[in-house]
């Protein structure tokens, strides 16, 4: 597939201004988009090599790209405010995308919001900020954001929103123990959630994991 760049212009926050790339269909020709949020150190270009595995060329994909490759400075375990303003600038580069994609005519339904590792943090986060029923949601290898006291009360519903949560049992970056957690917040706002856990595996994405979400992307039409 190839890859085109669009800068998103904005005045607010270290992410806004940066590219973000797209492969696949045209948005206005696609039956559905997924906006693909890469992990730290990664990029926009890595996160985009999965489009080619999911393998669906009636579909458009879009990554943004986080300034300095990192969304934000610390673990996705650190007080939510040692991670600003990196965190709330890129929530918007999120909705700036996802703004984006609806411009283009396609609404949330037919919308997924997929991550990995940083990027599946964002990911959830963005979604249960903004709960409504998408097209899915893919965390891989990532939880929900902010330290063990974080509220989780969360507005709004997803009605039957398909979510799909993968993670190694060992994974060094994230606790299994917060992918349970936040199994149990996207179930409680009405979410129709498939977490896998994946014995030793190491940290990446694996073939489960990529066919889950090729069923997924089959399913929107």
């Amino acid at each position: 597939m190839s890859t085109t760049s669009e800068t998103i212009r904005n005045t607010w926050g270290p992410h806004q201004g940066e590219p973000v790339l797209a492969t696949g269909a045209p948005l206005r020709r696609a039956r559905a988009a997924v906006i693909m949020l890469h992990g730290r150190g990664a990029s926009a270009e890595d996160i985009l090599n999965l489009a080619d595995e999911f393998a669906y060329e009636d579909i458009a994909y879009l990554a943004p790209q986080a300034a300095g490759h990192s969304w934000y400075p610390y673990s996705f375990l650190a007080p939510l405010e040692q991670n600003e303003p990196g965190l709330s600038s890129a929530l918007l580069a999120v909705a700036e995308t996802r703004q984006r994609v609806e411009q283009a005519g396609l609404p949330a339904e037919r919308t997924v919001l997929l991550g990995f590792s940083q990027g599946a943090c964002l990911a959830l986060e963005f979604a249960v900020r903004n709960a409504r029923r998408y097209g899915g949601v893919v965390g891989l290898s990532g939880g929900l954001i902010g330290p063990d006291t974080t509220p989780r009360d969360y507005e709004g519903t997803f009605d039957g929103t398909p979510v799909i949560l993968g993670c190694s049992d060992t994974d060094p970056h994230i606790p299994v123990a917060r992918v349970h957690e936040t199994a149990e917040v996207f179930v409680r706002m009405g979410a129709a959630v498939t977490e896998r856990i994946y014995p030793g595996l190491s940290h990446t994405v694996n073939q489960d994991e990529i066919q889950l979400v090729r069923k997924l992307l089959e399913s929107i039409s």
